[in-house]
């Protein structure tokens, strides 16, 4: 069927694996575990099982900001979930996750493991363990917490919708990326109306809200997702941009980026992270040139 023939749908759905496109290998109707497969556990407290999409980039940033704040306990392994290879529907992962969604957490730091799934549980998770990022004052607080579950609630167009329909799906459908088109570039006006009267989303301080809104929206209008730049007309949103460069600038978030990355340039690349060193250690360039060397000595 051609991208602009007319589709009526079947009585009874049928799932057709061949009309998956990019995600059809791992993309299913169905939810459990395909096979079995532990999970690895590091020596501390904190396990994460990720992979830096914009979701598990949430996580490694808020970690990374805790440490850089010198929460020692925030010391986390965290482990690469290839989702193309179908790593999140392992046995191991799906008891962490039911949803076979990356990130997901286990924190061990007490007599019994606790499991946290879905990026923006794992943020308020955190938050409220170590005291940091959440405002305390209720009016803030509320703010806070509003525009974190606005991220919740806007991603899927963004990145479900707009992301797929443009960047992913076997064809191009005029409709569907005009229609996410359209509410991705609302969105954007949103933060851009707000973020002209506010430093961070939630008022002069930043919090988890904008760990969670940078990755896709700040993503979006730097040119990390799905080379839409031009085609959404980012330069429009001035705030935005404003807003995305002061956050993408942190430390703790430029570290946040490169954990579980296995794409872009291999300086930047940290599959696993176990330790504050890794970042110096441990990235691709650095393994490669290792291997390299080995391989000839």
């Amino acid at each position: 069927m051609t991208a602009d023939a007319a589709y009526t749908p079947p009585k009874v759905w049928q799932w057709q694996k061949e009309n998956g496109g990019k995600f059809a290998s791992i993309n299913r109707p169905v939810s459990g575990a395909t096979h079995d497969k532990a999970l690895s556990v590091g020596r501390h407290p904190l396990q994460l099982y990720s992979l830096a999409t914009p979701n598990g980039v949430k996580a490694t940033v808020m970690l990374e900001e805790l440490l850089e704040l010198g929460h020692t306990d925030a010391e986390y392994d965290a482990w690469l979930i290839r989702i193309g290879d179908g790593d999140q529907f392992g046995s191991g992962f799906v008891g962490v996750n039911p949803n076979s969604k990356i990130p997901a957490l286990m924190d061990r730091s007490g007599p019994e493991p606790i499991r946290i799934f879905e990026s923006g549980a794992i943020l308020l998770y955190l938050a409220e363990k170590f005291g940091a990022f959440l405002p305390t004052e209720p009016a803030i607080r509320a703010e806070c917490l509003s525009w974190l579950f606005w991220q919740v609630g806007s991603g899927p167009y963004l990145g479900g919708g707009f992301g797929h329909f443009y960047a992913y799906a076997p064809t191009k459908i005029e409709y569907a990326i005009d229609r996410f088109a359209m509410e991705v570039k609302r969105q954007l006006d949103v933060l851009e109306k707000h973020l002209a009267d506010h430093a961070y989303l939630a008022g002069d301080d930043y919090t988890i809200a904008d760990m969670a809104v940078w990755p896709w929206y700040g993503g979006v209008v730097k040119g990390f997702l799905y080379e839409a730049g031009e085609f959404l007309q980012v330069q429009d949103y001035v705030n935005v941009l404003r807003w995305s460069d002061k956050i993408g600038a942190r430390p703790a978030v430029q570290r946040g980026r490169m954990v579980n990355r296995v794409t872009g340039e291999l300086s930047s690349q940290l599959h696993e992270r176990h330790d504050a060193s890794d970042f110096q250690t441990r990235t691709q360039d650095k393994l490669q040139t290792t291997e390299t060397d080995e391989g000839g000595a």
